[in-house]
């Protein structure tokens, strides 16, 4: 029944659009490494009607079909945008392994009502016994026991949060938003196609473990699609959760079932650092784009700076005049980036340990176009040459909003796909501790490379891409909630998402679907999903000086749950990297 609704609202939805995929043709000659992919056409939009849906007066999408309903339900019983979006994020911790979690942490954002925004920080913080070199070779390299084992563990904030946000805002009973969850765990669920890829991937990392083998991979072989899995030990965890809130997370059998793992497996958490974990409320980092207030998160999320800075550079740029994915619009974008994810890379961290982070600075307008009169209208600008203008993937994310206009875009992570592999009471835990900086300079998972301000120290959280976004317009209404999963990929995503809509008028499905680039500052080079561009805008950006690298699968690009406002009430769309759904009423 699910999937014919899917498939309902979603046709009803995609009739709707203001502008329709169009059947593409992939071009596929053999070029610098045989794996270039063309478009062909004029659009490049591919859309799934299977992730798309809408609702006149609320709408849920989650990376989840299952956690959507989930979230669809607790609104259509009364609850508000919190309630769906906490009980949506405890069924993706049961149906969505590789990212939802309740050893992991994130971020959301909130438009309570009109000038009444808010953003929590449940991130994960570095153990009370975590050092600056904990994770060097005796030859000063880095080695991998920052995402392997269980030294790579941040303690994790995700229970924390939930249970903050819905104690500030929520409506429904606290052990009504974790029922679907509980009965999720305790009746089974099936494994979609999702799923059982992502397991299959990284089946050697889940058999190192032997209660994640003996979860996800009984008799060694992967989960198949249609096989309904049961998870009694989660059960019995969350049900602690619904009748102590937190504490019956951080503290009693769950805590001592981690503690007893970082024993076993040489970790570093212990029952103070869960007992001590505490989510911080910050003040929303906000900016204007086109006619839209936008509000995101600030520090330890880089994704907002990274965000206002886009934007900041972009003023008097009119993109949607120089056409989808033209050199001169990709150009912009690649060399914003460049410079924007610069100053992350060096500069920002946990603003509780950077005392001197020069946020205000990153963020002015002026600073903006300080960076942008460097960039040259025709050529590239090699990134060694960036440092010098600056002074000093796995996530997932779900987006709600309710009949009230109260809208909650929330990101969690276990880091990688799931975490570092090794499972506690049913649940996996993260490898977060990649998120630091090891030693200034050299590559983390991402490739990214971060300066000393990310640098390990107790107590302190990670830099984190994690960017949910709200849009609001003049009279303070929401009028667009996204978000990513993705790495680094997220800001990028949660970027051309915004631009997709605002500065070329795509609707949701085909903003969100369209293919994407990315770029951090280093490794120097523009990674280009398939069809992303045309071989004349490849030849003609490679003759400005760029490095395309068509290397990447389209997971890697991100995936995005995104909902906007219309004139018919609200549309939303999941990823088809990804998967999910947008369900409404």
């Amino acid at each position: 029944m699910l999937a014919q609704r899917l498939a309902l609202v979603a046709l009803v939805a995609l009739a709707g659009c203001k502008k329709h995929a169009a059947d593409t043709k992939s071009d596929k000659p053999r070029g610098d490494k045989g794996n270039e992919s063309y478009r062909t056409d004029t659009t490049g939009y591919h859309t799934d009607p299977a992730v798309v849906g809408s609702g006149k007066t609320f709408l849920v999408v989650s990376e989840g079909p299952l956690a959507s309903k989930v979230g669809r339900d607790m609104l259509a019983a009364g609850g508000n945008a919190v309630d769906a979006a906490v009980a949506t994020a405890f069924a993706l911790a049961v149906v969505h392994p590789t990212a939802g979690n309740l050893a992991g942490g994130g971020f959301a954002v909130v438009h309570v009502a009109k000038d009444q925004d808010a953003t929590l920080d449940f991130r994960e913080v570095a153990p009370g016994a975590a050092t600056e070199t904990m994770f060097l070779d005796a030859a000063g390299k880095p080695t991998k026991a920052s995402t392997i084992g269980d030294r790579a563990v941040g303690v994790p904030g995700t229970v924390a949060g939930l249970y903050a946000l819905h104690q500030k805002y929520g409506k429904k009973p606290w052990k009504d938003v974790i029922a679907p969850a509980i009965a999720f765990a305790r009746d089974g669920f099936a494994v979609d196609a999702y799923l059982h890829k992502a397991i299959e991937y990284k089946k050697d990392l889940l058999a190192a473990s032997p209660a994640s083998a003996a979860l996800w991979l009984p008799g060694g072989k992967p989960r198949e699609v249609g096989e309904v899995v049961k998870l009694p030990e989660l059960q019995a965890a969350l049900e602690r959760i619904a009748d102590k809130g937190a504490d019956g997370f951080y503290t009693g059998p769950t805590a001592q079932a981690i503690v007893d793992e970082m024993t076993r497996g040489g970790g570093l958490i212990t029952a103070k650092d869960l007992a001590g974990y505490k989510p911080d409320w910050r003040d929303p980092l906000t900016f204007d784009y086109r006619g839209r207030h936008v509000v995101t998160m600030p520090p330890p999320s880089s994704g907002g700076v990274v965000l206002e800075m886009t934007a900041n550079m972009l003023r008097t740029v009119d993109l949607g005049k120089l056409g989808w994915h033209s050199a001169e619009h990709l150009h912009w974008l690649i060399e914003v980036w460049r410079r924007a994810f610069a100053a992350r890379n060096e500069l920002l961290g946990d603003p509780a340990y950077v005392k001197d982070m020069p946020l205000a600075k990153l963020t002015s307008q002026a600073y903006a176009d300080q960076l942008a009169s460097s960039i040259q209208p025709t050529k590239a600008t090699p990134s060694k040459t960036i440092p010098g203008l600056i002074e000093g993937n796995h996530t997932t994310n779900l987006c709600v909003v309710d009949a009230s206009g109260m809208a909650v875009a929330m990101t969690v992570t276990l880091n990688t796909a799931f975490g570092n592999g090794v499972t506690v009471d049913g649940f996996l835990l993260n490898d977060e501790m990649d998120d630091f900086t090891s030693k200034p300079g050299e590559p983390n998972t991402y490739a990214l490379r971060q300066g000393a301000p990310n640098k390990i120290e107790p107590g302190k959280r990670m830099l984190s891409s994690m960017t949910p976004t709200l849009l609001e317009d003049d009279q303070g209404q929401v009028v667009m909630v996204v978000g990513a999963g993705g790495g680094p990929r997220i800001i990028t995503a949660v970027w051309q998402t915004i631009s997709n809509v605002v500065d070329f008028g795509l609707a949701v499905d085909a903003a969100v679907a369209a293919p994407r680039i990315h770029h951090q500052h280093l490794p120097d080079s523009v990674r280009v999903e398939g069809e992303a561009i045309t071989r004349e805008v490849d030849k003609k950006l490679r003759t400005m000086g760029y490095i395309m690298d068509f290397s990447q699968t389209p997971r890697e690009f991100g995936a995005v749950t995104a909902i906007v406002r219309t004139q018919n009430g609200w549309q939303g769309a999941a990823d088809p990297r990804g998967g999910g759904a947008a369900i409404g009423d």
